[in-house]
């Protein structure tokens, strides 16, 4: 297997349980050695899977500063604010992350990911457990990132509006 994917560019990782998807998205993240061949990538990189790497015991608010502090990017209280903001989350923000819904934690997590400046993101089924809306939400964010000339590297078993996206079928 071998892609290419540059600036505003995405691709969408397909295929039935087990085939995998998210293997793909921690080889590309670096989590995983590949069987054969390389991964090159020379940007940062910020990584969606299952766990949402948001301390329970934080607020929201408190939770996204701490990884944005671990960031390099600038301006994280901007970056975190505009992905508050797209996401929803602005009215959560003084609430333990253990409160929040699973929707809400999705989404929190993602909020992680578009606050971290990182021009890459990986997702490892960004759609789970989130409503028509929050996805809506959410293919908004993406092709915002990639008309910024970010790169998304999607794993999904939901349909989701990736206009010009490289389809992966695994």
């Amino acid at each position: 297997m071998s892609f290419d994917l540059g600036p505003g560019d995405a691709a969408i990782v397909t295929g039935p349980n087990g085939v995998g998807k998210s293997s793909l998205i921690r080889i590309a993240a670096g989590l995983l050695a590949p069987f054969e061949g390389a991964v090159t990538c020379d940007a940062n990189k910020a990584l969606l899977t299952e766990a949402s790497a948001l301390d329970s015991d934080r607020t929201l608010i408190a939770a996204l500063r701490f990884w944005a502090a671990l960031d390099t990017a600038p301006a994280p209280d901007t970056r975190i604010a505009h992905s508050l903001s797209a996401l929803d989350l602005n009215a959560l923000t003084d609430i333990p992350v253990r409160l929040l819904s699973t929707g809400q934690r999705r989404r929190a997590s993602i909020a992680r990911v578009a606050a971290s400046g990182a021009p890459v993101w990986l997702l490892d089924e960004p759609a789970n457990g989130l409503d028509t809306v929050s996805i809506a939400r959410l293919e908004t964010l993406i092709a915002g990132h990639r008309a910024t000339g970010g790169i998304a590297l999607v794993a999904t078993h939901q349909p989701l509006a990736l206009p010009h996206a490289q389809e992966i079928a695994l």
